[in-house]
């Protein structure tokens, strides 16, 4: 099993587009990047702790990929936004891969340099690519936060619409529950 770490915004998104990937085993909510040790979420929304939100992913490799984890990463959320996914403003929102090894280094840096060679984005990506530091779990309210919450309205208005886009995108890859 390994582990990735991405921040695409609000991890609420995050969380449930990695959760329906064939091959991930456990998506977790939390924080990452920042100073301040055990933030909670209502220190890091001032967005001066330095922390992102993120989803700390464990995967089977022998089933999927971290590069396909990365395309995922990038086609789900916008990269090119500095601090910022749709109405979610601050650092705690930004594009971040925090990776593992070396190895996911050079992958994400390779998929950023495929994706601006193919010109998949009309702006820079802006994607901070930085190496893992402690990860704080978030609160228990944060997590599977789309499975236990489908009726309200930011549910239904920003997570389905984008997970039904996710899941067109990706059906090859999305658990056969969904």
């Amino acid at each position: 099993m390994q582990i990735a770490t991405f921040g695409g915004g609000c991890f609420w998104c995050t969380e449930a587009v990695f959760q329906a990937l064939n091959g991930v085993i456990q998506v977790t909510s939390g924080y990452m990047g920042g100073d301040l040790k055990h933030p909670t979420y209502m220190e890091i929304c001032n967005g001066d702790t330095g922390h992102a939100e993120v989803v700390q992913i464990s995967f089977d490799e022998n089933v999927i990929s971290f590069a396909d984890l990365l395309l995922v990463f990038f086609k789900t959320h916008n990269p090119t936004t500095l601090n910022r996914q749709g109405n979610d403003v601050g650092t705690q929102y930004r594009s971040v891969v925090f990776y593992e090894n070396e190895d996911q280094k050079e992958q994400t840096q390779k998929m950023i340099a495929d994706l601006t060679q193919q010109h998949i984005f009309d702006k820079p990506i802006t994607t901070e690519v930085s190496p893992a530091t402690e990860f704080y779990e978030a609160e228990d309210y944060h997590q599977n936060y789309f499975g236990n919450n489908h009726s309200k309205p930011y549910c239904a208005f920003v997570i389905q619409p984008k997970l039904n886009k996710f899941v067109a995108d990706f059906k090859d890859k999305v658990k056969s529950d969904l």
